[in-house]
């Protein structure tokens, strides 16, 4: 017996393909990059600044926090712990 939802007299549909995302355009790519050039040269200029206040202990707190804000949006965030089968 066939399976009733499968529907072979119909026409797929026409998806456009959606474009890439900002950040994996060129005009991204170069944005980020100049970003990334512009914090370096800056950094670079105010090294004595940074290095001399206290405030550089703080930067191994401040990365751990910014990893955990940014990399949560590969698995969905803290919405689905505690949900499986096992409940």
């Amino acid at each position: 017996m066939e399976n009733p939802s499968t529907h072979d007299n119909q026409e797929p549909q026409d998806n456009p393909p959606t474009p890439p995302s900002f950040w994996k355009s060129r005009s991204g790519i170069y944005l980020i990059f100049a970003l990334v050039l512009g914090g370096l040269l800056l950094g670079y200029e105010h090294r004595v600044h940074i290095l001399g206040s206290g405030l550089l202990i703080w930067l191994p707190l401040l990365l751990c926090v910014g990893m955990h804000f940014f990399m949560h949006g590969g698995h969905g965030g803290h919405g689905g712990y505690g949900k499986g089968d096992d409940q």
